[in-house]
């Protein structure tokens, strides 16, 4: 067996015996689910994802840097001869299974694990993959609703398995995260952009330009932060992604609107003199809302831009300049901070202002900002190691310790190696 390659590999910066531990339990449900044979067994893995600057900028080919993370999910799978999938998951304790030979859209599916599987191996046969059945036990560290891409996740692994298994890995790294994403919009039901799957199946820091959205540039940023002596952190302060779709989706649909006002189906050929010309037009047509939403747009993607310069020059301090930047944008102009629908519930923004007085109360240099989707769930925070341990104890007062996680960069994203 190759443990220790991929131990180190992956988890070097973490304690052998657990890893092993959780590749014995993976190992344990296969025999106990699905039986022992003599077909070769295979490791799967694909990291998290925290989006560093570019806040709902990508599903209007906009730019963003994301950076994938050593939470991951993973999987031990085989081949079958059977079209069937079948796949057993950890965290839901239950056996998922998809006939791939019915691979049209189930309305009954939709928002369901099967609807994300039959719908990526559906986007192999669209774009003629070959594709075929397997077995595998799934394990995630990426949580649901942890705002880290715990779907795309999920998502690169089934077509990293199909790429490996019946593609001789061939397969782009962009065609596993377009499948996703794919998958996601069309089966599951929920209009993502593709930043997500991108980041984890690339790995590292990228930074994303999705002027072409059929073949966005991917750019690998070689930074570290913890050789500035910096930690991410996401701290969950609360609360379910699960009612806020169409907080979600009224994002694109402003941005869209004010685009198509102009003839085209994006933001990304307008600027904001476009929109200054226009402006009482916009504003009585569409609402302050959308206008307010499209500035956010044009601002973001010069941040994003600025960002980038700094990365590649070590500029931190223009870094976390731009990301809190970023973060003071989203809540005033694009306006995820919470949902209409529930003004009540405002945990985002608690923890925006209680980072904001840590940051104040102790001079520590640093960024912190709403992450991913926003409304609800996670907020992100890069400080010094040196005030982690002080922040969390902090932070702990208000939510709770265990809601903070406290990261690593990965390097590498959609990963597989032989048993």
């Amino acid at each position: 067996m190759n443990l220790e390659k991929i131990y180190n590999d992956l988890y070097f910066f973490t304690d052998f015996e657990n890893f092993e531990k959780r590749f014995k339990e993976l190992i344990k449900y296969l025999y106990k689910y699905f039986g022992n044979n003599d077909e070769k067994i295979y490791y799967f893995s694909v990291p998290g994802r925290v989006e560093l600057i570019g806040n709902h900028t990508d599903h209007n080919h906009g730019k963003v840097i994301a950076t994938s993370i050593n939470l991951d999910a993973v999987a031990i799978a085989r081949k079958i001869p059977d079209n069937i999938i079948k796949i057993y998951s950890v965290e839901f304790d239950r056996v998922f299974e998809v006939d791939i030979d019915e691979l049209n859209i189930k309305e009954e599916e939709k928002n369901s694990t099967n609807a994300l599987i039959r719908g990526i191996v559906a986007g192999f046969r669209r774009n003629n993959k070959i594709i075929g059945g397997f077995e595998a036990v799934v394990s995630s560290q990426v949580m649901v609703g942890s705002g880290l891409s715990s779907s795309a996740a999920f998502e690169v692994l089934i077509g990293k398995i199909l790429s490996v298994f019946y593609n001789n890995d061939e397969l782009l790294d962009i065609f596993l995260a377009q499948m996703g994403q794919f998958a996601e919009n069309q089966y599951f039901g929920k209009p993502c952009g593709l930043m997500d799957q991108i980041a984890v199946a690339y790995g590292g820091i990228v930074f994303i330009d999705f002027a072409n959205i059929d073949d966005p540039i991917v750019e690998s940023i070689d930074f570290d932060f913890n050789e500035y002596d910096y930690k991410i952190l996401v701290v969950n302060t609360g609360g379910s992604h699960a009612d806020l779709t169409d907080d979600y989706a009224s994002i694109p649909q402003d941005m869209r609107s004010i685009a198509k006002n102009f003839g085209i189906p994006s933001l990304k050929d307008l600027n904001k003199n476009d929109i200054y010309e226009h402006f009482q037009e916009l504003c009585n047509k569409f609402g302050d809302r959308a206008v307010l939403r499209a500035l956010h747009f044009f601002d973001e993607n010069k941040r994003v831009e600025l960002a980038r310069k700094s990365f590649f020059d070590g500029n931190i301090d223009a870094i976390f300049q731009n990301i809190i930047l970023s973060g003071d944008s989203s809540i005033k102009w694009l306006q995820n901070g919470f949902s209409i629908k529930n003004i009540k519930n405002q945990k985002v923004m608690l923890g925006l202002y209680l980072s904001e007085e840590f940051f104040r109360n102790n001079n520590v240099n640093g960024g912190y900002r709403v992450h991913g989707g926003g409304f609800a769930g996670t907020i992100l925070v890069i400080l010094k190691n040196d005030f982690v341990d002080k922040y969390v104890d902090f932070i702990g007062k208000f939510f709770d310790k265990n809601s903070v996680n406290i990261l690593q960069e990965r390097r590498i994203g959609a990963y597989f190696s032989k048993l």
